[in-house]
């Protein structure tokens, strides 16, 4: 049974989603605080799926989700009243996978996990070409292995995904709307976080933008040979 921690320092919105999702077949844990919640993944960092809300007394959503992001690979989507394009990119960019503004539509909520949770089962997969390799940068899709110069970079799960999908279609331009289908399936989530996320990978593994190009009106290609002459 897939467990999803839920985090939420109102107790009936966290319980209603709860309640929900048990009866949709899913196991739940419910923290209140940042705190709590952190001590939980410390000692349990096996969830299928984190919920968290991002205004809470003491430790909030963001620092959280800061604070776990390298501890946890499951999908971690805010849940928050907070809803401006400013605060969805801080969330993206923290390691957010998903954001859905309160008041919510319960069942879109349940939409969204559901979708999420395909999305992971479906990466579990491991596919043929499991190393890739192009000039400097090398990614290893079973244990999602990221390096450069054979130095192992930490990027997020999101982040590696769009990383593999542009190596394995090295040469190719691709559309925004192709990478996000790729990554986050069309079921959910916002066009603007593919930007984010190329933006993000280019500050930790291309800053010279040597390897991720821009096409301007279309979309990114991953250059397939690399002059280093």
């Amino acid at each position: 049974m897939q467990r999803i921690l839920i985090v939420d320092d109102e107790r009936d919105i966290a319980e209603l989603i709860s309640d929900t999702l048990i009866d949709e077949g899913y196991d739940t844990v419910i923290k209140t605080s940042g705190e709590d919640a952190l001590s939980e993944i410390e000692s349990n960092p096996s969830f299928d799926l984190i919920l968290l809300d991002i205004m809470m007394p003491g430790m909030s959503g963001t620092e959280l989700c800061n604070k776990v992001r390298d501890k946890v690979k499951c999908p971690i989507i805010f849940v928050s009243a907070k809803s401006s394009t400013v605060d969805k990119l801080l969330g993206f960019e923290l390691g957010a996978d998903d954001y859905i503004a309160k008041p919510f539509d319960i069942y879109e909520l349940v939409a969204r996990v559901k979708a999420h949770l395909r999305r992971e089962d479906r990466s579990k997969i491991i596919v043929d070409d499991n190393i890739l390799e192009i000039g400097e940068i090398k990614v290893v899709k079973e244990s999602y292995e990221t390096y450069v110069n054979n130095k192992k970079i930490d990027i997020s799960t999101r982040e590696f995904e769009v990383l593999y999908y542009l190596m394995k279609n090295a040469g190719i331009v691709l559309t925004k709307e192709q990478i996000f289908d790729s990554v986050w399936g069309k079921d959910y989530g916002d066009l603007g976080t593919v930007a984010v996320h190329i933006k993000s990978l280019r500050n930790k593994i291309d800053k010279d933008e040597k390897y991720i190009k821009t096409i301007w009106g279309v979309g990114y290609k991953f250059i397939k040979v690399i002059d280093n002459d």
